[in-house]
């Protein structure tokens, strides 16, 4: 059995362990190109589409629910009221779209199922083998059920998600919250934990926690805006690299 340096890994769910990141694009896009074409309808304002490159990755990725609603209807000076948690889809809020969107994410799950990425299930596995404690970190809250659909949820010795967060009133990314949540559960010193993100809201959290290293996952080929960003290194895929690569970037890291 490997020895290692570091003794935590801690994981983000969409885009780095599961395909769902895809969903949430999609799910995202239908909920916002419907309200933005009622907006034309009732306010005569014209209708610009919701991009994946444009809208979703900027304002939304990786960011607790509602917050990405706020964060995608500020970009088009639109201000509606926050509303409640408990708003009905149909009601025009920040927290209606937001419940909006979730509708269709799991509309579209029911239909399509969880797809995961085999290269990084298989170094979960590896790491488990070797002693390593893993984390899940999400702003998702439906990060159980997904993990629960992927038949992974077992693997993980802590998980920290949207819904955790709102129960601990924990602060989304790109604060560092639910990644030193997840080391505080597993009683460890941040510096000694490795954290896995995709997304530029992700990495800028992992480099405001003071981590043992920050590994960014290009799913977009945004190797340099996951740099400039805070990752310490960069992949596309964990296809790419070894666990033995993992201890050699940690080692060379300092905090």
């Amino acid at each position: 059995m490997t020895e290692f340096s570091f003794e935590a890994v801690i994981f983000d769910l969409d885009g780095v362990i599961t395909q769902t990141a895809k969903v949430h694009s999609l799910a995202w896009k239908k909920m916002f190109d419907d309200y933005l074409k009622l907006r034309e309808n009732k306010h005569n304002e014209p209708f610009k589409e919701f991009t994946h490159e444009h809208d979703y990755l900027p304002y939304v990725d990786g960011k607790p629910r509602y917050k990405g609603v706020e964060s995608f209807l500020d970009s088009r000076g639109i201000k509606i009221d926050f509303g409640e948690p408990s708003d009905s889809p149909n009601a025009e809020t920040i927290c209606g779209l937001g419940n909006r969107k979730d509708s269709n994410f799991n509309e579209i799950l029911d239909n399509d199922g969880v797809q995961v990425y085999e290269s990084t299930v298989k170094i979960i596995k590896i790491l488990k083998t070797n002693n390593i404690k893993l984390g899940v970190a999400s702003s998702s809250k439906n990060c159980k059920p997904v993990l629960e659909a992927a038949g992974l949820l077992e693997l993980f010795d802590t998980r920290v998600d949207g819904v955790v967060s709102v129960e601990l009133n924990l602060k989304g990314k790109p604060k560092p919250d639910i990644f030193t949540t997840a080391c505080d559960n597993l009683k460890l010193k941040y510096k000694k934990a490795i954290i896995v993100e995709d997304a530029v809201s992700g990495v800028q959290a992992g480099a405001a926690g003071g981590f043992g290293l920050v590994l960014g996952i290009a799913r977009e080929n945004n190797e340099e805006e996951l740099i400039l960003n805070g990752a310490d290194r960069v992949i596309r895929d964990f296809s790419e690299i070894t666990v033995d690569e993992l201890e050699k970037w940690f080692k060379l890291k300092k905090v």
